[in-house]
């Protein structure tokens, strides 16, 4: 099982919602989150979401 998590590094970009509306939210603050639970059917989206990121703050366990 995958998860993903987005630290407070976030700025809001909007660029992981872009590549993985799926598993990346943004909330009324524009700040992203991951959705809760498994992302590993995702993963490879996931993970390009992550290595997009500006100021990487995706995670991945």
């Amino acid at each position: 099982m995958k998860k993903a998590f987005v630290n407070d590094d976030c700025i809001g970009c909007g660029t992981c919602c872009a590549i993985c509306p799926q598993v990346f939210r943004q909330d009324e603050n524009d700040k992203a989150h991951a959705t809760e639970g498994d992302c590993s059917q995702h993963l490879d989206s996931v993970l390009e979401a992550a290595a997009a990121c500006p100021v990487n703050a995706i995670e991945v366990q």
